[in-house]
C-alpha cells in the first residue's frame, strides 16, 4: 500500500465497559488505534425511513494491516462516527479496506 494515498488520521474504537466510582461497570467505547487511511467517499443515497427522508453516506477506508478489526468495531472520522459493515483484505495481509456507513448529523 503507497503511504501518499493514507493522509487521513481515523480511530479505530471498540465496545468495552469501565467500573465507575462505585464500582459498577459502565458499557463505553474506548479507543484501540488512531492510524493513518485513505479515504473513498461512495455515492450517498437516501432511503424512506419511517416517513422521513434519511440520508446515507457510504465511507471506505483503507488502512495497513492491522488483526482483529471486525463489524463489532467502529471508525471516528472528522468528528463523525462511522459503523463498519464489511471488513475486506486487501492483497496478502498488506492492507484492510473497510466499508462503513456514517450515522448522526
Amino acid at each position: 500500500m503507497r503511504a501518499g494515498l493514507m493522509d487521513r488520521r481515523i480511530s479505530i474504537e471498540h465496545y468495552t465497559s469501565v467500573p465507575d466510582e462505585y464500582g459498577n461497570e459502565v458499557p463505553t467505547w474506548a479507543e484501540m488505534a488512531n492510524v493513518w487511511a485513505s479515504v473513498q467517499q461512495e455515492t450517498g443515497r437516501e432511503f424512506i425511513q419511517a416517513s422521513a427522508i434519511t440520508p446515507e453516506r457510504r465511507v471506505v477506508f483503507r488502512i495497513r494491516w492491522m488483526d482483529g478489526i471486525t463489524t463489532a468495531h467502529r471508525i471516528i472520522y472528522d468528528s463523525r462516527q462511522h459503523d463498519i459493515h464489511e471488513v475486506r483484505e486487501l492483497g496478502r495481509r498488506e492492507g484492510i479496506e473497510l466499508h462503513t456507513t456514517a450515522t448522526g448529523a
